[in-house]
């Protein structure tokens, strides 16, 4: 569920522009984040079924309360943004789909995910947005309506083509910054601890994780093709949703929209209920509350007034008059600086002992993760230098 969640309308967004700036030079970075997804993915279900704890709680009980706070702080502000990006987008495919002006819409689609959990228990919810998933398929055949020069495709995906550019340096942050957001690893470890499993089905569990991982990097590439094929090729750039569909009716024809549209709904809405909900458990999990989709607002008060505060926060800033598409890359950008610390906590609490017991996980495994969060955290500290000018842009 949650790779599935990870091709969020951030994820599209940014995608979307990288394609449109660069054309096919990233597609490389796009399948190489399958390996990446997939180690992180199984990283985050092992600590969840070894550790019976989701992330926060395992930084809390493993390295104190300052540190917990502080990956409190980096997926709560990270949480704010995704979800204002993500619900202006939903709101403009809504609006694209039916012709309805997008600003009233927001609100709408907010109140509309947030119902979901109000109302459904957690297995409930998880069968709706898994439904909704197959949504995501439409991004395949944008790619195909597109037409793209399939060699061009080739070189761009297979022959990896590094640029220090300032367009080249801010693509990057930005798809590792959507793609390995810390509430898509996060919300995998809450997963584990809301449906445990015995230690002898982890194998069933990390399959699945392998999957949706899988599957979030093949739509990920699709999207860039699509992008990179028609806005990239014509030189177009893109500042609102409706301009990156738009766009793609007189290059790949109006299906190629229609579906542009769907795809960027449907991601809108399995991952709006995952970020609402990631953030209320991890901030139950910091401070000891009663938790979960299963309890009722009732229950579970200062759970739900996190995810509430958190929608309306999102929703504020989605009304603030920023473009949709500029504040989807923006949530890229401050992901990709914030979500190494995510990381680097899940490194290592995948090799305490005290967390995950005597049978730590494999250090091959534990050695990739520490490898992945060095890569976002060099990547994040080249972008911020450059922004700072201290190197040559």
């Amino acid at each position: 569920m949650s790779g599935a969640a990870d091709t969020d309308p951030t994820t599209v967004a940014t995608l979307v522009v990288v394609g449109a700036s660069t054309m096919f030079g990233l597609a490389w970075l796009t399948l190489l984040m399958m390996p990446a997804l997939a180690v992180v993915q199984v990283l985050a279900t092992r600590v969840g079924v070894l550790s019976g704890r989701d992330l926060q709680q395992a930084v809390l009980d493993g390295y104190g309360r300052v540190v917990s706070t502080l990956l409190l702080i980096s997926i709560l502000g990270v949480n704010v943004v995704t979800i204002a990006a993500d619900v202006a987008a939903g709101a403009a495919a809504i609006g694209l789909l039916t012709g309805v002006d997008s600003r009233w819409l927001v609100p709408v689609f907010a109140a509309g995910a947030l119902a979901l959990l109000l109302i459904g228990k957690y297995d409930e919810v998880e069968r709706v947005l898994k439904v909704v998933m197959l949504g995501l398929l439409a991004y395949g055949a944008a790619a195909i309506l597109a037409r793209p020069d399939w060699l061009a495709v080739a070189r761009g995906s297979l022959i990896p083509s590094i640029s220090f550019t300032e367009t080249h340096l801010a693509g990057t942050l930005a798809i590792l910054g959507t793609t390995l957001t810390s509430y898509m690893y996060v919300w995998q470890t809450v997963e584990q601890v809301e449906e445990p499993c015995s230690r002898q089905r982890l194998k069933t569990r990390e399959l699945d994780a392998l999957t949706g991982a899988g599957l979030a990097a093949v739509i990920f590439w699709c999207i860039l093709v699509a992008s990179g094929a028609t806005l990239g090729t014509h030189h177009q750039q893109v500042t609102t949703a409706e301009q990156a569909a738009q766009a793609l009716r007189p290059l790949a024809g109006p299906y190629a929209s229609v579906l542009f549209s769907v795809g960027l709904l449907a991601s809108a809405i399995i991952a709006v209920p995952v970020i609402m909900a990631a953030g209320g458990y991890v901030a139950a999990s910091a401070f000891g509350w009663p938790r979960g989709l299963n309890r009722t607002p009732r229950q579970a008060p200062r759970f739900y007034a996190v995810v509430g505060a958190q929608t309306l926060a999102g929703v504020a800033l989605a009304l603030s008059g920023i473009g949709p598409i500029q504040l989807l890359f923006l949530a890229s950008l401050i992901g990709g600086i914030a979500t190494p610390l995510g990381l680097i906590m899940l490194a290592l609490a995948a090799g305490n002992p005290a967390l995950v017991g005597q049978s730590r996980i494999h250090w091959q495994l534990r050695a990739a993760g520490w490898l992945i969060a060095a890569l976002v955290t060099t990547v994040s500290l080249l972008f911020l230098a450059q922004q700072l000018h201290l190197i040559r842009r």
